[in-house]
């Protein structure tokens, strides 16, 4: 009987440890993730409880806000489909998502003085008021940004390469969130997929704005080649396959074969400076990494060095072949060449402050990455005026600043090439940085190019 009672103890003892440790592993491990899960019912619980705050631009319109005039708290989005794949949404049906989910607990009034403020509030049946949320974003340039994106597919950023501001981010086809119930069934199953944020989760071939990225690795490996002559026939023989250029360049050197975006160049520079400093360069411009924005981003990515056989090499060189892309990580490629070679960490959130106005948080500006040298930026920086000014992409340019682009008419299996167009203003004092991609729109230079310089002209006027 004792031995009996004995077992039961250590049984007893044994599954209570399990409990324990189950349950700190709950609260330790996974506790912060399983807090902000935008299924969490706890948040949904105190939407019912709580007025939500405000989410504005960086001039203070108001981008999301309670309307609280009926017996439910409802969630209003004063500019739709503009800002719809920035800010997410709420839904007690559906969750929660973008950058309503990654602030969710200062918008619920959960940190800071309003923890204690809601708990008396609460006591006192009076009513508990979430925090106020200001971004980067411009919501002026964020609705030209989807004006000029028409009923094309495709996405545009602009940040500020000196801090790592985002100015615009915006994606189409988009949504309205304020209808979100009613369009959930008809949005999973478009098959233009509306619910992707194209700017940071899109995969795109870069096409020739990774020359940019070329070339940095090949001066790396080879700086001598800086004052180099290449010779462009129009083609490339690469272990029996012809790579075709646009034209035949005849003799240039880096900075105008940057300018005139010559395949040929570019395709024997990946080939000069090997798979593996190819690859260390994408590394270092961080295209294969997530910069921490928040907001879910997709990667970039390439053929692995073991895949990177020659024919590969020269078509990832400019920018085809495995290589594919985010539009953030091209905004933030042109940043480090117009911030001499460094990359900022980009964020969207500018400040947080609770219900009494008190600043719970500051957003500001962090070194990323060192992707390059101040020299071998200088020299990129160079070829990239010189696109600007007499090569392909003279449409971007901007009247009373020196813009410095690139071009990309990105080939792909599914259509008509993606006009692609990275760049940033003033040349000489970088402000801005951007990044455009049009699926299927042909030339980058014709297309992506002017609508770029569209916006850097209202961002520049604007005193950004």
């Amino acid at each position: 009987m004792k031995q009996n009672i004995k077992k039961l103890g250590i049984l007893i003892i044994g599954l209570l440890s399990i409990l324990v440790l189950y349950l700190s592993y709950l609260n330790v491990i996974r506790g912060a993730a399983l807090t902000a899960n935008p299924y969490n019912r706890r948040f949904q619980e105190y939407e019912a409880q709580v007025r939500r705050g405000t989410i504005s631009d960086i001039n203070g319109i108001v981008l999301a806000r309670n309307d609280n005039s009926g017996e439910v708290n409802k969630r209003v989005y004063p500019k739709g489909h503009e800002t719809a794949h920035l800010l997410g949404y709420v839904s007690e049906r559906y969750g929660r998502a973008g950058l309503e989910s990654v602030c969710d607990r200062y918008l619920l009034g959960m940190e800071g003085a309003d923890r204690v403020r809601n708990f008396i509030n609460k006591l006192l049946g009076r009513e508990q008021l979430g925090g106020d949320v200001t971004l980067t974003i411009d919501a002026y340039l964020q609705g030209m940004a989807m004006d000029l994106l028409d009923d094309r597919r495709g996405a545009v950023v602009i940040l500020d390469p000196r801090t790592g501001a985002v100015r615009v981010m915006a994606s189409n086809p988009s949504y309205d969130p304020n209808k979100l119930d009613d369009l959930w069934p008809q949005l999973v199953s478009d098959g233009a997929s509306p619910l992707i944020n194209r700017a940071t989760q899109g995969a795109y071939p870069p096409g020739s704005t990774f020359k940019i990225i070329t070339a940095a690795g090949a001066l790396a490996a080879k700086p001598d080649i800086a004052g180099k002559t290449f010779n462009c026939p129009g083609f490339l023989d690469v272990n029996g396959y012809r790579l075709n250029d646009t034209a035949v360049h005849g003799n240039v050197d880096l900075v105008e074969a940057i300018a005139v975006s010559c395949n040929t160049t570019f395709a024997q520079l990946g080939l000069d400076q090997g798979a593996q400093n190819f690859i260390r360069t994408v590394k270092a411009f961080g295209i294969e990494k997530d910069p921490g924005i928040g907001i879910p981003v997709r990667p970039g990515t390439t053929a692995s060095v073991n895949m990177m056989i020659p024919t590969e090499l020269a078509s990832s060189a400019i920018g085809q072949g495995e290589v594919l892309v985010s539009p953030l990580h091209m905004a933030l490629a042109a940043a480090a060449v117009a911030q001499r070679g460094e990359i900022m960490s980009p964020y969207l959130i500018e400040t947080v402050k609770d219900s009494m106005g008190e600043v719970l948080y500051q957003g500001t500006g962090k070194h990323w990455l060192s992707a390059t040298t101040p020299e071998f930026s200088g020299i990129i920086k160079d070829g990239m005026v010189g696109a600007v000014r007499f090569g392909t992409a003279t449409a971007a340019a901007v009247p009373g600043y020196q813009v410095a682009g690139k071009t990309g008419s990105a080939q792909n299996p599914h259509g008509q090439t993606h006009a692609w167009f990275i760049g940033f203003a003033p040349a000489d004092q970088p402000r801005l940085a951007v990044a455009v991609i049009m699926e299927n729109a042909g030339s980058g230079g014709s297309v992506a190019a002017p609508a770029a310089g569209r916006l850097l002209s209202a961002a520049l006027n604007r005193g950004y």
